[in-house]
């Protein structure tokens, strides 16, 4: 993924998480990746990441189960905390 350095890059990862989901590359129900492998395989910081998941799971895309980790919502936004 080409990032444009000179604009704020959260905003466009999670452009690219939102594009994945929508493509299934992150199946609905599967577990999501784990922020550090993200930011490894984009290379940026883990925190540049977090804000990108953090809008992600305000949109409703994914959820959280407390010790599990992340998960992609169904389509319609639910999911065990909707």
């Amino acid at each position: 993924m080409d990032l444009d350095r000179s604009k704020p890059v959260w905003p466009q990862i999670a452009d690219e998480l939102r594009r994945r989901i929508d493509a299934g590359t992150y199946a609905a129900g599967a577990r999501f990746p784990a922020v550090v492998d993200l930011a490894t395989e984009l290379d940026v910081a883990p925190s540049t990441v977090q804000k990108a998941v953090a809008a992600l799971r305000a949109e409703g895309r994914l959820y959280t189960v407390l010790g599990q980790g992340s998960f992609v919502a169904e389509s319609d936004g639910d999911g065990p905390d909707a």
